[in-house]
């Protein structure tokens, strides 16, 4: 699964500020923790652009340039910087002139990597990830949502405390994916939700392809009937991410968006396709039903009651077919 682990490896190990350094700027003044440049995504001549080492972020108080992009992360920078670079020639360009090495695939497939280890987030400790689904708890839900064929490859299994009202730790389990700000968004029969910070999820495939999924659930319905489209891939997690997500589309030619059919995805998938050239809406797929998972259940439910009502036909008129 290290197509995730890319961009949250390098947020982990470049510095903005470095990166900054190495491409010629100087931070005109310093404020505790907060650094402040003449933006160099427009024309200015008051230091505007703040970055704050220490929580990986930077925003621009005077403005967006072309790009549209004014704060974010060091890979919402890189875009910013590099526009109209596509996504791929961005993480490039950051390790070019932060001179950092990233571990390789193979040791990112044969490893775990620093930011799985046990960390600590307000009110919770992650106490183990493994990076297969061994529960059969969560092996039964991913079942009843008809995506455990494809689990495997894109969830992991989270094992977490909670500290409650009365200081004391609760333990849970769920499955899980991170997102691109160091969060895990994590799923079971019983809660959904995030830990740590919320951000989108990114999976690089075709450069000139994007597939943008509501919920990742959606992807992985999708991924079940498309398992060999090589499109990159991006899922929201929320819709408050819907401006960014629309920013880095623009990286594609063509866009595939598939949101939910409620009143907030359809006024998305209209906001996406009005402001993104190339998108296109896809949510034809799953018509008639609220989103791509609702329709794969319905599916394999109906595929279910037509083997048995096959089945029942058959034992009535005495004739038992082959399997």
């Amino acid at each position: 699964m290290s197509a995730f682990l890319n961009v949250n490896e390098i947020k982990e190990k470049v510095s903005l500020l470095s990166l900054l350094k190495n491409l010629g700027f100087s931070p005109q003044k310093q404020s505790g923790g907060e650094h402040f440049f003449l933006s160099m995504l427009r024309e200015e001549y008051t230091a505007s652009l703040c970055v704050n080492d220490d929580l990986g972020v930077w925003y621009d108080h005077g403005g967006a340039g072309v790009s549209g992009i004014r704060s974010g992360s060091i890979i919402d920078f890189g875009l910013a910087y590099w526009y109209p670079s596509t996504f791929p020639e961005v993480l490039r360009k950051i390790l070019e002139y932060s001179k950092v090495e990233l571990e390789n695939s193979s040791q990112l497939n044969n490893s775990v990597p620093a930011r799985l280890q046990p960390v600590k987030v307000p009110n919770y400790k992650i106490e183990a990830i493994n990076e297969s689904i061994k529960k059969d708890a969560l092996n039964a839900y991913l079942k009843s949502r008809e995506i455990i064929s494809v689990a495997k490859d894109h969830l992991y299994e989270l094992h977490y405390s909670v500290l409650d009202s009365k200081n004391k730790h609760k333990n849970f389990f769920a499955s899980g994916w991170p997102n691109e700000n160091g969060g895990w968004e994590v799923r079971n029969k019983y809660f959904k939700g995030c830990l740590g910070h919320k951000g989108m999820s990114f999976l690089q495939g075709a450069t000139d392809k994007l597939c943008v999924f509501e919920g990742y659930f959606d992807f992985l319905s999708w991924r079940v009937e498309n398992s060999n489209d090589p499109s990159s891939v991006l899922v929201l997690n929320s819709l408050s991410f819907l401006q960014s997500a629309m920013v880095r589309a623009k990286q594609f030619s063509a866009i595939q968006v598939y949101f939910d059919h409620d009143k907030a995805g359809i006024s998305a998938t209209h906001d996406f396709i009005i402001n993104v050239s190339g998108s296109q809406d896809f949510s034809f797929k799953y018509l008639g039903h609220k989103d791509y998972n609702a329709k794969l259940v319905t599916d394999a439910n109906a595929a279910v009651e037509q083997k048995f009502a096959q089945l029942k036909f058959s034992t009535e008129i005495g004739f038992i077919p082959e399997r």
